[in-house]
């Protein structure tokens, strides 16, 4: 199966479905990161035919998503489509600051520019709005830096409809990165239909709920050192339905010749104004994995009967952050 490309707005380029989300490999909740792994798995990007890779200013304590991206992609860099984000950052204390004014925003970018060794990236987000600076203002800067040519594009990450109007009003929007997966499917009743009208692309995270749908985690896994035990989704009857769901969606996922974690991301892009999903990765097998998602599509039929799962295990118990 090869993988599928999408314009992205207001640019000649196109980026892959699956894109490589760099979180994972931050190492700030994810035990054991090895960089050998963590390199291997950015390069096994360009076998999978991913071309989109996904990070930001905080990921890492010092900025080490965007630095092993750099050592990763060396001469190829121009092979691919980087997007970074800006307004989040961790304070003293490891607490996460929001702060989005235009001289932070600014900062933040040059200094991920310099992380990422290159002199642009080709979209920038506002990771998400900042509670004491309008998000015109941020929108503004962002606009700026377009201007200059330190990005190609705009995104913006974690706002209502409402945010998205007043950052449109201000700098022209590309991208639209929301959480989005199985069980938290807040935007198909806002976001996600104005994106649709306003030619917006939107990439969505989260698609496995931190794992949770990635069809691998047994029943008798424990959260005790686990920054997910903190997540309804992972505790008691929740855990049980969510388990339950997982079990019944393998039967489909045999029926197509795939894994379950397969199944999901197809799923996920086939939902209405969809462009891409973003796939956390540490490994090059799960690069792998991640791509097989790609390439294939869901029956109608398939997707009714998801659909009829999704309805009998209930509304979930979700938290976002």
């Amino acid at each position: 199966m090869s993988m599928k490309y999408h314009p992205l707005p207001r640019t000649t380029l196109e980026i892959s479905e699956i894109a490589f989300g760099a979180w994972p490999i931050a190492g700030m909740t994810t035990p054991g990161i090895i960089d050998a792994e963590s390199l291997a798995a950015i390069r096994a990007c360009f076998e999978a035919g991913i071309n989109h890779l996904d990070t930001a200013y905080m990921y890492g304590a010092c900025g080490e998503s965007e630095k092993l991206i750099a050592q990763a992609l060396g001469n190829r860099r121009g092979e691919m489509v980087i997007a970074t984000k800006g307004g989040l950052h961790w304070g003293p204390d490891q607490e996460m600051v929001y702060d989005a004014r235009p001289q932070t925003l600014r900062r933040e970018c040059e200094e991920s520019l310099r992380r990422l060794q290159t002199d642009r990236v080709e979209l920038y987000y506002l990771h998400a709005p900042d509670p004491n600076t309008p998000v015109a203002e941020s929108a503004g800067e962002i606009k700026r830096l377009m201007d200059e040519g330190k990005t190609l594009s705009a995104g913006a990450s974690n706002m209502t409809v409402a945010e998205l109007e007043e950052f449109a009003r201000e700098c022209p929007l590309a991208a639209y990165q929301p959480p989005y997966n199985m069980l938290q499917r807040q935007i198909e009743a806002d976001t996600l239909p104005w994106c649709r009208a306003q030619g917006v692309a939107v990439l969505v995270y989260w698609p496995f709920l931190k794992g949770l749908l990635a069809g691998k985690m047994r029943r008798d896994r424990t959260f005790e050192n686990d920054s997910r035990r903190k997540y309804p989704q992972y505790q008691g009857e929740e855990l049980e339905k969510n388990l339950a769901l997982i079990e019944n969606l393998r039967a489909i996922a045999a029926e197509t010749g795939h894994s379950v974690a397969q199944l999901v991301l197809r799923w996920t892009l086939q939902q209405p104004g969809v462009t891409c999903t973003l796939c956390g990765a540490r490994r090059p097998d799960q690069v792998r994995e991640n791509a097989g998602g790609s390439g294939w599509e869901l029956t109608a039929e398939q997707l009714a009967r998801i659909e009829k799962l999704l309805a009998a295990r209930g509304a979930p118990a979700v938290r976002s952050l």
